[in-house]
């Protein structure tokens, strides 16, 4: 398989708040007033947990869709555990009126093949660091 590159760029817009382009839509990060920033949005920590989430929810659809499963009431919730600068652990709680029972531990078996964010989570790459002083 050939690796695909994705990319966001996010600019610094004064106080402890970013704008980040995420495929033309327009994110923002913050930190809370009581932390030096403005409140105007998420942290950076609550929006990797969204990306959890929301990764989630859809490789559950995707997963349900492809097996002609009805789903209805799909939720996810996701709960990081602070260890010092970083997460230790992530619950993911997967609430759903239909299906139930094995057949939703079915979907939530082929939802972790499915979903890019926990994948990489599970194994994490490489990170580089590069300086653009152009």
């Amino acid at each position: 398989m050939t690796a695909t590159e994705r990319s966001v760029s996010a600019s610094w817009t004064g106080g402890l708040r970013a704008t980040v382009d995420a495929g033309g839509f327009p994110v923002v990060a913050d930190e809370p007033e009581s932390s030096g920033g403005t409140g105007t949005g998420p942290q950076p920590t609550e929006l990797l947990l969204a990306s959890i989430a929301s990764c989630f929810t859809l490789a559950l659809a995707y997963s349900a869709g492809k097996r002609d499963v009805p789903l209805e009431g799909l939720g996810v919730d996701v709960t990081g555990r602070y260890d010092g600068p970083r997460f230790d652990a992530f619950r993911i709680t997967v609430r759903a009126a239909a299906p139930r029972g094995p057949e939703l531990d079915e979907l939530i078996t082929a939802a972790k093949r499915v979903c890019y964010v926990t994948r990489t989570l599970a194994s994490p790459p490489e990170i580089e660091f590069v300086v653009d002083q152009g």
